[in-house]
Order: structure tokens, then sequence, then C-alpha cells
């Protein structure tokens, strides 16, 4: 997956935004305000993706493409090696998943809004 892959995905996702919000490198994916992936645009070595803390301890010994989280907490973030063997429809559920958990995470109301209700 290049960046501009990346970039298509995370923002098909409904209510998605991109923004630079720490830096003119790093790109930030939201939903309603939360992050839920993070990468710097001009190296494109990793994203960071929020992940339910079990599950992540299980990625990261599972995949030595998956370590803690880069700058992040290292409980509840991942960071994904964007150069290793990790398949795309990996990465991409992974991202969903991410994207979920901080939907699962938002105010009812912003839910609402996200579900079309």
């Amino acid at each position: 997956m290049n960046i501009e892959e990346l970039r298509d995905f995370c923002l098909s996702l409904k209510g998605v935004e991109e923004k630079t919000p720490f830096d003119d490198r790093t790109l930030v994916f939201s939903v309603k305000g939360k992050m839920f992936c993070a990468t710097n645009m001009g190296a494109f070595d990793f994203i960071n993706l929020k992940c339910d803390p079990e599950e992540a301890i299980i990625l990261r010994e599972k995949y030595s493409e998956v370590t803690p989280g880069y700058y992040m907490n290292k409980k509840l973030w991942n960071s994904v090696s964007t150069k290793g063997q990790v398949p795309d429809s990996l990465m991409k559920e992974w991202i969903v998943n991410s994207y979920h958990l901080v939907v699962a995470q938002l105010p009812g109301k912003l839910r609402k809004e996200l579900a079309g209700h």
C-alpha cells in the first residue's frame, strides 16, 4: 500500500477527515475529530493505528512489522511498517478496526450522525 492508496481508503470511510495538526509532515485521519490513523507523509515508513490492547499484543507477537505505537500510547496504538510483508487486505482490515474503535468511543449523538439516523 502506498500513501495515496492509504489516503483513498481512509477517506472512503464515513465521516473521515484528513489534517496535519502536529506539523507539516504528519498526516492524520480522524472521524468526528478523533484520530484513528497517522503517518509521516515524507517517509511513509509506517502507519499508527488504534488497537484493542489485547489484540495489539497478539499482533505484535505474530507480525514483525507491528510494533508498539511510535509517539503514541503503546498500550492502545500499534505502528505497522509499510515496507514489510503485511498484505494490503490485512492493513485495510486493521485500519477499519481502528476506525470502529474510535467510532465506538464517540458520544451517541455523533455515532447516530455517522449511522445516518
